[in-house]
C-alpha cells in the first residue's frame, strides 16, 4: 500500500501543473476526472464527452462511472486492469492500477475533447403550480418582488439543464433558473415532501422524486414518476438532458394517467 500511494502523489506532482482536467485516485479502486471547479454549461459538455466516450468504449476492467457538476468518478476492479494491461508494467516492478487507470483516461481524455458531445434531450414535464402541492409559491413571489403568475410564468419559460443525479434515486440538479425566482431553503426542512414535489433552493431548481426530507421552497408538483424502480432504467431523467415545464389545471393533474410525458 506505500508504494500505491508512492504512485499516486508522484502521478499527481507530475500532472498538477499541466493544466486541468486532473485525474486523482479515490482510495483504491476509483478515481476522479477532474475539470475547471466553475459550474457551467461549459463545463459539463466536457463532463458529458467524457461519459460518452467511457459509455462507447470503456477501458477493460471499468466497473461504473458517475458524472457530477464538473468532474467524473470512474470505478475499476484493479485486479482486472493488471491482468488485462500488461504492457504498462515494467518487469520485475510492482506495479499498482491507479497509473495504468490514469494512463488510459489521459488517453481518452484526448479523444473527448476532439469529439462533440451527444445531442441533448429535451423533456417536458407537466406542473400543477402552487395550492397544497405548491405551499411555497407565494413566499418565492414575495421574496423576490413578483406575482404568483410572474413566478410559474417565468419557471415555466426555461430549458433547465440536468447538471447531475444526486440526494435519492433520480433527483435532478438543474441548472438555469432565472436570478429573478432565486430563493434561499427554509430555514428548518419538511420531515416528509410528497414525491412529485417541485422546488427551488437558491439558484437550483429541482423534483423530488421520492417522499423524502428536504428543505427546498415547494412552487408545485408533478404527477410524472421521476424514479421507478420497475423500469429500464429505473430514473426518468438522466445527466446532459434539457427538462421544460409546463403548467397543468388541478383537474388535468388529479386526471393524469400513467407516467406519458
Amino acid at each position: 500500500m506505500e508504494n500505491e500511494a508512492e504512485d499516486q502523489v508522484l502521478y499527481m506532482q507530475k500532472h498538477t501543473n499541466e493544466g486541468l482536467p486532473r485525474i486523482i485516485p479515490l482510495g483504491d479502486s476509483a478515481v476522479s476526472v477532474i475539470f475547471e471547479a466553475a459550474i457551467s454549461p461549459q463545463t459539463h459538455r466536457r463532463v458529458r464527452a467524457v461519459c460518452s466516450r467511457l459509455f462507447s468504449a470503456p477501458f477493460t476492467g471499468m466497473i461504473e462511472f458517475v458524472p457530477s457538476f464538473h468532474s467524473v468518478a470512474v470505478y475499476y476492479d484493479g485486479p482486472a486492469v493488471l491482468r488485462a494491461y500488461p504492457q504498462y508494467i515494467s518487469e520485475g516492478e510492482e506495479y499498482y492500477p491507479f497509473p495504468i487507470v490514469a494512463a488510459l483516461l489521459e488517453e481518452m481524455l484526448q479523444l473527448a475533447e476532439e469529439q462533440a458531445g451527444p445531442v441533448p434531450r429535451v423533456v417536458s414535464i407537466p406542473v400543477f403550480y402552487g395550492g397544497e402541492t405548491g405551499p411555497d409559491l407565494e413566499f418565492v413571489a414575495q421574496h423576490n418582488g413578483l406575482s404568483v403568475q410572474e413566478v410559474i410564468d417565468i419557471h415555466s419559460s426555461a430549458d433547465y439543464l440536468v447538471y447531475m443525479l444526486g440526494f435519492a434515486p433520480g433527483f435532478p440538479y438543474l441548472g438555469g433558473l432565472s436570478p429573478s425566482l432565486s430563493t434561499p431553503r427554509r430555514p428548518s426542512p419538511r420531515l416528509a415532501i410528497p414525491a412529485g414535489s417541485v422546488g427551488i433552493a437558491g439558484d437550483q431548481t429541482g423534483v423530488y422524486p421520492l417522499e423524502t426530507p428536504g428543505g427546498w421552497q415547494l412552487i408545485g408538483r408533478t404527477p410524472v414518476a421521476l424514479f421507478r424502480p420497475d423500469a429500464v432504467p429505473p430514473v426518468r431523467l438522466q445527466a446532459g438532458d434539457l427538462v421544460r415545464f409546463y403548467p397543468v389545471s388541478f383537474s388535468e393533474f388529479l386526471a393524469w394517467k400513467g407516467d406519458r410525458l
